[in-house]
């Protein structure tokens, strides 16, 4: 009997009724149900799916294994058993279970000792391959020094700073070394040239890359007054100074040269005189001497002038100083002015122009190959012809003269004398269109050292005393040496220069310079203060360390016994102030009497019948009265005076001056 197939009962949702207690959904509930979906709404499915790692069925790998025989002499291949591994559950797809995190084991802290010998090692192993080994194979090492640089701790900061110092003088070539251009960089070159170029590419990186640090360490890392850090050493803007300083002596030919001067400027351009200033003002002064080719000169004076001008000219009077150490003053023969530069002709180049030889179109390019060869063989040996460095500086000395003349028209107290100084070592390179300009501020300043009414008493920044005497002495000197150092002939024909106003301001200061007390004292003089004096301050810093007595011998030279025209001398110059000088050397010092007779005797050699009348008692060239109080020098009749101090002189206690006034009297009677 066939089996009748069950019917399939289906569930029929009962009709809606209107009755209350009818029976609501299922779904409604079910409370886990609807926290499932609340939570799953959050769920990032698609990316934890899509950061899922793919898991396809692999397929069917051809088994590489040989075929065996069995026992029963059936010839069987190996099947290849696949791996089983676990499927990860959906759960931690999902991200419900999180990875627990392993501790990280905390390395044992170093001592502050070890970690300087360990590095002090390292930089010293390095600096040891790139010296005494090929420098082009290690080209990483410049930047691992320079990571030794940036370490928290100071003291290996200073040894960084002091080994990247010795290495780069070490390798640094003899060259300035030129960035490549896009040209060079497609340019097809060897292996060697491509190694080369890349090791001086290094090579400038790094050292841009220190002197930057050691610009900043300058600027901000000084510490205390004396340069001193907490540790008792050297801060480590100290050391950042001497390490610029070092390199501008040791390389001043190479890159990046305007800011190392940066450096030092910055330092010379405040008001704390410590040891970095001097140092900085010493390495400056170096430069100048050992500079050749006149272009570090010219950098340095640049930026020298500029700060200046910045600062309105409130810098320190040795910074102004440092002008005199250069080069030019003895090297340069050429005259100039703050815009113009007076070239002599050169007669050789005139001949040259006149004796022209003829040659061919062919032999004129060959001559032109071959200076351009030879130019760039010039190049190549780093050579600086003479035009060059004429040029060079004749740039300097203009910025030198502006700056000069700047300061004279401003009148700072406090650079007065060196700028006179100045001015007076540079005379002879001074052409005429100065002249008048010059001339004209020296009598302001004389004229105001008379009247006293150029002092300032309240300075805002600069605490300074003037000395109006040496001032004006030194006005005296710069004018004379202006006419002196030019030509004879030329000063004549051209010039018509009036000096009597200089001549009568010191005929009239003999008497007050003679009964000066600080007459023999310099800027580096050792003396005690004066005790009635309690506000009595001693200036470190003047314009020299030559002596009043010193200044007024140069200033009496320069008017009794010039070196153009010695006996072009007015008698009536020479009797006034040859009887004033013995009257005023019976006040003096011993040194500065001693001084004095000596330059009296060297007058009265070469001015010998001009002023012999004034030893003769008896014979006597002017009549009336001798007036040694007059301002003027023609007034105040010197013939009719005799030199009665000589037989007090003749008694004097020091020997030298006894022999000084028998020296004067054997030049009068022509012994």
């Amino acid at each position: 009997m066939a089996r009748v197939p069950a019917v399939k009962r289906r569930k029929l949702t009962p009709p809606p009724t209107d009755e209350e207690d009818s029976s609501p959904s299922t779904l409604d509930n079910a409370p886990e149900t609807s926290a499932f979906f609340k939570q799953a709404s959050s769920w990032n499915l698609e990316q934890d799916y899509e950061t899922r790692p793919r898991k396809g069925k692999k397929k069917d790998q051809e088994s590489t294994r040989l075929p065996i025989k069995t026992s029963d002499g059936l010839i069987q291949e190996l099947e290849v058993t696949e791996e089983v591994k676990d499927v990860e559950s959906d759960m931690e797809w999902l991200g419900a279970e999180e990875s627990e995190e392993e501790p990280v084991e905390q390395k044992p802290a170093v001592p502050m000792r070890q970690q300087i010998l360990e590095a002090q090692e390292e930089m010293a192993r390095i600096a040891l391959m790139v010296t005494q080994e090929d420098p082009e194979e290690h080209v990483g090492s410049f930047k691992a020094l320079a990571q030794f640089g940036q370490s928290h701790n100071t003291t290996i900061k200073k040894l960084a700073l002091r080994v990247q110092l010795a290495v780069y003088k070490d390798v640094i070539p003899g060259y300035r070394i030129r960035p490549l251009s896009e040209e060079d960089m497609e340019t097809k070159v060897s292996k060697e040239v491509r190694k080369l170029r890349a090791y001086e590419q290094a090579l400038v990186g790094g050292y841009q890359g220190y002197i930057r640090e050691l610009s900043k360490l300058s600027q901000s890392g000084r510490s205390g007054r004396s340069g001193s850090s907490k540790d008792g050493g050297l801060s480590l803007g100290s050391v950042a100074i001497s390490c610029a300083c070092t390199l501008l002596v040791e390389v001043p030919h190479f890159n990046f040269r305007g800011d190392l001067l940066k450096i030092l400027v910055k330092k010379l351009s405040t008001r704390m005189m410590d040891e970095d200033f001097v140092k900085c003002r010493e390495t400056i002064e170096t430069l100048f001497k050992n500079d050749e080719d006149g272009t570090p000169s010219l950098d340095a004076v640049s930026i020298l002038t500029r700060m200046m001008k910045e600062r309105s000219y409130r810098v320190d009077e040795s910074v102004l100083n440092t002008f005199l150490h250069l080069r030019l003053l003895t090297e340069f023969s050429w005259r100039a002015s703050t815009n113009h530069i007076d070239k002599p002709e050169n007669k050789f180049e005139r001949k040259m122009k006149e004796k022209r030889v003829f040659r061919t179109k062919k032999e004129r390019k060959l001559m032109k190959e071959r200076k351009v060869v030879e130019k760039e063989m010039e190049q190549a040996d780093a050579t600086v012809s003479h035009e060059d460095r004429d040029r060079m500086q004749s740039e300097t000395l203009k910025l030198v003269f502006v700056t000069y003349l700047r300061i004279l028209k401003m009148r700072s107290p406090h650079l007065m004398g060196a700028v006179l100084e100045g001015l007076a070592r540079y005379a002879h390179l001074i052409n005429q269109d100065l002249f008048g300009d010059l001339l004209e501020a020296l009598k302001d300043l004389i004229g105001h050292a008379e009247t006293g009414d150029d002092v300032e008493e309240d300075s805002e920044d600069i605490e300074t005393e003037r000395n109006l005497t040496r001032e004006a002495l030194l006005c005296i000197i710069t004018a004379f040496a202006l006419l002196e150092g030019q030509d004879a002939a030329k000063a004549q024909a051209t010039l018509s220069l009036d000096l009597s106003f200089f001549i009568t301001h010191l005929y009239r200061t003999l008497h007050a310079l003679s009964l000066n007390p600080d007459i023999e004292l310099s800027a580096k003089s050792l003396h005690l203060p004066d005790p009635n004096m309690p506000t009595w301050t001693h200036s470190e810093n003047k314009v020299n360390i030559q002596t009043t007595t010193v200044l007024l011998l140069r200033s009496l030279s320069s008017i009794l016994t010039p070196a153009l025209a010695a006996r072009a001398v007015p008698p009536l110059r020479i009797a006034a102030f040859t009887k004033q000088l013995a009257t005023t050397s019976l006040h003096l010092p011993e040194k500065s009497c001693i001084a004095m007779t000596t330059f009296l005797g060297r007058v009265t050699k070469t001015q010998e019948k001009k002023v012999a009348s004034l030893w003769n008692t008896e014979e006597r060239r002017g009549d009336g009265v001798f007036d040694a109080l007059t301002g003027e020098v023609e007034g105040s009749n010197p013939y009719a005076a005799t030199i009665w101090e000589g037989e007090l002189l003749r008694k004097h206690f020091s020997p030298s001056v006894r022999d000084g006034v028998k020296v004067m009297e054997k030049n009068v009677l022509g012994l």
